[in-house]
């Protein structure tokens, strides 16, 4: 698994999944998202259901590259997630450089952090740190109006992969509606700023945006990472179509 396909240049849609539930993961698994995040700030998934849900995908053929957004920079929450298996650690609401890099820090083995070696499943068959380093990715959130005022020099923190926005939260900081915020696509506008300052970088860029139309105005700002659903519009989406195809077939 190579979390870093998902930080080329291309289109990469993922699927962002907030019920907890392992089964559900791998079932989406098998639709062929380019990539999946299991969230374990707002979502259900605490370490059990992570790990469960990483272990229910090692039965998925070609999974994706999994990613685990935690609830806040921590070296445990952090280290736990990358020790259950997943190939990108997402982490919220980075602000600063100093927190760029304490996030590097608990992120990567030494000696670009300080990451402690102790990998949940296969602790004996274990892949060395070096083999885990290549496919570790590290994403850092910007949702904040500080956070937007450092973004290029977080993106200049060696070991940060890339940068996630969350537009929701974005847009509550800066105080801004958020479709003013997605309609702004001037350069010095706040998403066109980031997803430029990620190209300079050569760092990635990606986006929550849960429906396709904010999807498509995303990667018309320059994210061509986004997340276009979650596994609960996923479910309620599948239902509500099928229940229409079959009352279209019975003439309702």
């Amino acid at each position: 698994m190579d979390a870093e396909r998902v930080l080329g240049d291309g289109r990469a849609d993922g699927v962002w999944c907030r019920l907890g539930e392992p089964l559900t993961v791998a079932e989406i698994a098998r639709g062929g998202p380019a990539w999946l995040c299991l969230d374990a700030q707002h979502g259900a998934f605490d370490d059990a259901a992570v790990l469960a849900a990483l272990r229910a995908l090692d039965a998925v053929s070609g999974r994706p590259p999994v990613g685990v957004r935690v609830a806040g920079l921590s070296d445990a929450l952090i280290g736990r997630a990358l020790d259950a298996g997943a190939d990108i650690v997402v982490v919220p609401m980075i602000e600063t450089v100093d927190e760029a890099l304490a996030a590097v820090r608990a992120a990567h083995y030494p000696p670009l952090g300080r990451r402690s070696w102790g990998p949940m499943t296969d602790l004996w068959g274990a892949a060395p740190p070096s083999a885990a380093e290549a496919r570790t990715a590290l994403w850092v959130m910007i949702e904040t109006r500080a956070g937007l005022d450092a973004v290029e020099r977080i993106l200049a923190v060696p070991g940060v992969s890339g940068v996630f926005v969350g537009p929701f939260d974005l847009a509550i900081g800066l105080g801004r509606d958020l479709a003013d915020l997605l309609a702004a696509d001037g350069p010095d506008d706040p998403l066109p700023r980031i997803a430029a300052a990620a190209r300079r970088a050569g760092k990635g860029a990606g986006a929550y945006a849960g429906d396709r139309e904010r999807a498509r105005l995303l990667r018309a700002l320059g994210f061509p990472r986004v997340a276009v659903a979650t596994d609960q519009s996923l479910i309620a989406l599948g239902t509500a179509a099928a229940l229409d195809a079959g009352a279209a077939d019975a003439g309702y």
